[in-house]
């Protein structure tokens, strides 16, 4: 498994190098991850985090090109159940107890797009998503935020995804794409888990 890591990070790292001794285009972008996981079919309350990160293009022709960047962010989702207690014969509510999962990954989307004008494209591709950190945040009214490991997530994810990009101008440019959940994250079958994700953000291309 790190020999998978390590030629991932490779591959993208050799790409953004590459970028800077040919013809391809190098820049810079970030902007707002929205992430939706599921357990079973049971959908988690979305979590909002960043996202930043490196970008190269090869054009191959007037109308199609390739992408690959490096990214850093973080997915998951966020759950509450109520938190009761037995007092004499009364069940009294306590508050709700909250577990939010966060998975912290290096991301390196591989694309192909398409120019329908020179400043508008499609891009269809697949996002290789490296897990660094995994854990479970929970806090409730009465205890203090503990975090433990998440167990189970796999290392490295597959997130298939469709987007869009607009040229402002030579150097700016804006871009969102969805990366579907067809393909489950954890390792355990027990609890079939997936997660989905939109991204949508702004960049800088370097001259």
């Amino acid at each position: 498994m790190k020999k998978n890591i390590l030629s991932a990070i490779l591959f993208a790292v050799s790409t953004v190098v590459c970028a800077q001794s040919s013809s391809m285009s190098f820049g810079v972008k970030g902007g707002y991850t929205l992430s939706s996981m599921k357990f079973f079919d049971a959908k988690l309350d979305s979590k909002s985090y960043f996202y930043v990160g490196a970008v190269a293009e090869q054009a191959l022709s007037p109308k199609f090109a390739v992408q690959a960047e490096v990214l850093y962010t973080q997915l998951g989702g966020k759950e509450s159940y109520p938190w009761t207690q037995l007092v004499g014969n009364e069940v009294v509510n306590m508050g709700d107890m909250n577990f939010e999962y966060q998975m912290n990954q290096i991301q390196v989307p591989i694309s192909a797009k398409y120019y329908f004008i020179p400043n508008l494209s499609a891009s269809v591709g697949m996002n290789i998503g490296i897990n660094v950190s995994t854990k479970i945040k929970t806090s409730s009214l009465f205890n203090d935020t503990a975090k433990d490991n998440y167990a189970g997530a796999k290392t490295i994810n597959l997130f298939p995804f469709l987007g869009a990009e607009y040229k402002i101008n030579d150097q700016f440019f804006v871009d969102a794409r969805y990366h579907f959940d067809f393909i489950e994250t954890n390792k355990s079958q027990h609890v079939p888990t997936k997660v989905g994700f939109l991204q949508a953000g702004v960049g800088y291309r370097f001259k």
